[in-house]
C-alpha cells in the first residue's frame, strides 16, 4: 500500500511540475523563438546529408551507431 501512495505522489509531483513548465507565449517574445538557432537542428538538410554519407562510407544500415564494414574513413 505504501508504494501506491509512493508512485501517486511521485506521479502528482511529475505533472506538477511539467505544467507550471507551460506557459503563454507573448506576441513580442515569438520572433525570438522562431529564430533558426532556436531550432533542435537548425540545418536538417545539412545534417540529413551528413548522416547518408557517414552510412555510405560505412556501409551501415540504420541508425549512426550501427556497425558496419566499410573502409572506417570519415
Amino acid at each position: 500500500m505504501r508504494l501506491i501512495e509512493l508512485t501517486v505522489q511521485i506521479l502528482l509531483l511529475t505533472i506538477t511540475v511539467a505544467l507550471t513548465a507551460c506557459t503563454a507565449v507573448q506576441p513580442w517574445e515569438r520572433g525570438n523563438l522562431a529564430k533558426p538557432q532556436m531550432a533542435l537542428d537548425p540545418y536538417p538538410l545539412q545534417s540529413s546529408l551528413r548522416a547518408h554519407n557517414y552510412g555510405s562510407r560505412e556501409a551501415a544500415a540504420g541508425g549512426n551507431a550501427a556497425q558496419g564494414g566499410g573502409c572506417g574513413c570519415y
